[in-house]
């Protein structure tokens, strides 16, 4: 009968202690995910890497200079900054701008993926 009995006590007790901990090992697994936006992470890339050519009033290409031709071209510079270096379109050119590193190349494409946010 005390053995019935601390059975039944002991019971809800270990299960309250299991599902107590693969609850916390749950928590220890969340990684945030850091929001990118075009002011802050986005456009340092772009003043940097395609000015003056795009940046009015002395570019005379498809303008880069706010967030809307930012926005509106993304898909045509994603495309661009990742062709090989001797191609004729890749962007930017190898005689006058550095290309972007693996890093700014993640922004972008972060950035895109996230919903381009301002």
């Amino acid at each position: 009968m005390k053995k019935a009995r601390l059975i039944t006590l002991l019971l809800p007790l270990s299960l309250l202690i299991v599902n107590c901990n693969s609850a916390k090992k749950g928590k220890s697994d969340y990684v945030e995910v850091k929001k990118i936006s075009y002011k802050t992470d986005v456009e340092p890339i772009i003043a940097n890497s395609c000015s003056p050519c795009h940046i009015p009033p002395q570019g005379r290409k498809e303008p880069l200079e706010n967030y809307e031709h930012v926005k509106a071209n993304i898909g045509a510079i994603l495309e661009r900054v990742q062709l090989p270096q001797d191609n004729r379109k890749f962007m930017p050119p190898v005689n006058k701008k550095p290309a972007l590193t693996a890093d700014q190349l993640s922004v972008l494409l972060k950035w895109q993926q996230q919903g381009m946010q301002e």
